[in-house]
Order: structure tokens, then sequence, then C-alpha cells
């Protein structure tokens, strides 16, 4: 397990090179650039103004000493300023990681609450009523998109319930309701669509275990149905599930962007929007590197739990 875990560590490093990368180059290779950009408001510039700010952001170096500095100022954890409020990017993204963290968590603990149970009813009471009824819950979670749920959450609340989720952000520990009020329907709406498709693709590993021939000798040996089912059946249904964590994690947090732009929250979906329609590059580099580090580490965990949960793996 060791030499697993310090085979997946170095993997990481090549990974995260090849994002930082690409993640540098693309943003250099839009028309113009970031001066350009940033004065497109400005009714009258001289080029001596243009070539100062260009002199200032370090954009009239080559472009491997640019991205030398750049790299060097992440591994060091200098990740710059913002271009309009000058303070220090990687604090700004911690505090707003915060978050969409918190959102993240507090979506994943819906969707598990809610797919567990209903893929493991839906496979072991297949083409039963309750079967039905969870196949077109996670038909209408993987369809419907998170922008249009959440639009009818608050239209459906303040038009029906006079009720709206309060504004801002309060921390846990200052205010445990209103954060919980101000996380639920953000919550929801985010974990819906993943509950969907982990209880879907539970169902389908645990139909696929159910007709194996050691469940059918628990079974013949007299054990419980409950029994089956917890020490047979959804270990080894779980492993696929699993694996697919991660990938679900980046969807989360792509999906992050548009949830805390539409329920004001202060993450960093919204910060990073913010920060594109301001042209502020040095916060959109950084944050791109920064959820790049978070989906990296994220999957090695899910490998790990993965290779736990199956020897086989690290073996292989």
């Amino acid at each position: 397990m060791r030499e697993y875990i310090i085979k997946r560590l170095l993997l990481m490093i090549p990974t995260l090179l090849g994002v930082s990368i690409l993640v540098f180059s693309l943003i250099r290779l839009l028309p113009g650039d970031a001066v350009t950009a940033m004065l497109l408001e400005v009714s009258y510039v001289t080029p001596e103004d243009i070539e100062r700010i260009r002199e200032q952001l370090g954009l009239n170096v080559p472009f491997f000493e640019q991205y030398s500095k750049w790299i060097l100022g992440i591994i060091t954890l200098d990740w710059g300023e913002s271009l309009w409020t000058g303070q220090p990017v990687l604090p700004s993204l911690v505090d707003a990681f915060y978050v969409t963290g918190e959102l993240v968590i507090a979506a994943t603990f819906f969707a598990i609450i809610l797919a567990l149970p209903l893929g493991i009813i839906s496979a072991i009471r297949q083409d039963k009523a309750i079967d039905y009824v969870a196949r077109l819950f996670a038909i209408g979670g993987i369809s419907l998109p998170n922008f249009w749920l959440a639009i009818m959450v608050i239209l459906i609340g303040s038009v029906y319930f006079n009720y709206l989720p309060p504004i801002g952000y309060v921390p846990p520990w200052e205010d445990p309701w209103a954060n919980f009020q101000q996380f639920l329907f953000p919550a929801v709406v985010l974990g819906y669509g993943l509950s969907a498709t982990k209880a879907r693709m539970l169902r389908n590993t645990m139909l696929e275990v159910l007709r194996q021939d050691y469940v059918r000798t628990a079974y013949s040996k007299g054990l419980r149905e409950r029994v089956v089912i917890i020490r047979h059946v959804l270990k080894n249904a779980f492993i696929p599930v699993l694996t697919l964590w991660g990938v679900s994690f980046a969807r989360l947090m792509g999906g992050t962007v548009i949830i805390e732009v539409i329920f004001a929250l202060p993450g960093v979906g919204r910060f990073m929007y913010e920060s594109i329609l301001e042209r502020d590059y040095p916060v959109v580099q950084g944050g791109t590197m920064f959820l790049a580090s978070v989906m990296v580490m994220t999957n090695l965990v899910v490998d790990l739990c993965y290779a736990w949960l199956d020897p086989r793996i690290r073996y292989n």
C-alpha cells in the first residue's frame, strides 16, 4: 500500500505541471492581452500608459520567463495580487473555498442519504412500484439542469410560500440556523443530480452482484436478506460507484459557479465568475490552478479508498 501511495503522489506532479502550462498558455492565447482587455472601457490611454501597465504585470518579458516566474510563485505560495482589489490571490481563494467546500460537502451528504436507500430498494425490488418511482426520480435528476432547478426553487419559494433564503454568508459557528437556511436550497439543488446518477448506478451494479453465485449461496444458507445485502452485496456493488466520486466532485465544483451566483454565496465559483468578468487574470490563473489541485487531491483520496476496498488495484 505504501508503494501505491508513493506512486500516486508522484503522478500528481506531471498532472499539475501540465495543468499549469495549459492554464498559463490559454490565457496568453486569448485575442489581445491582459492590458488590452483591462483598458477596453477606458476612454483614452496613451502608449506610455499601456507599456507601464505591461511592465507592472510582467508582460514585457518572454513567455518562458513569465511562466517560470509564475510557477515559482505557485510553488512558494506567492500567487500574486488581484488587479482590481490588490488583495493576495491565495488567501482570497482559501476564504472563498470555505464557502464552496461547505456547499459541496452539504450537497454530497444530501446525495448520499438519498442515493443509497433509493439505489438499494430499487435493486432489491426490481420492476416494482418503488423501482419505477426511483427510476423516474433518477431521470429527472439527470435531465434537469442545475440553473433551472435553482431558479424554480427561488421562484416557488418566493411566490407560493413568501420565503427567500438569506442573502450573503454567515459562518456556522456564528449562527448555525442562518447558515443552515443559506445552504439548504443550494445543497438540495446541487446534490439532486448527483444523487440521481449514483442511485441509478448503484441499482445497476447491485443487480449484477445479486446474480452472482456467492449471493445465491448466501441465500441458500438461510441468511436474512438484510445480512446478505449489507455483508455480501453492498460492498462489492459500491466499489464501481466509488470510482466515480472523483468525477462527481469535479462536476460539483463546476456546478457551484451558477449555484453560487444565483444564491449569492461568496464561494470560489462566484469569485472566479466575477474575476472573469473583470478580466482579473491573476485570480483566474490562480483560481484555476487552485481548483485543479483540489480535484487532483480528491481523485487521490478516491483512488486510495478504492485500493483499500479492492486490494487487487494496488498490484495492478
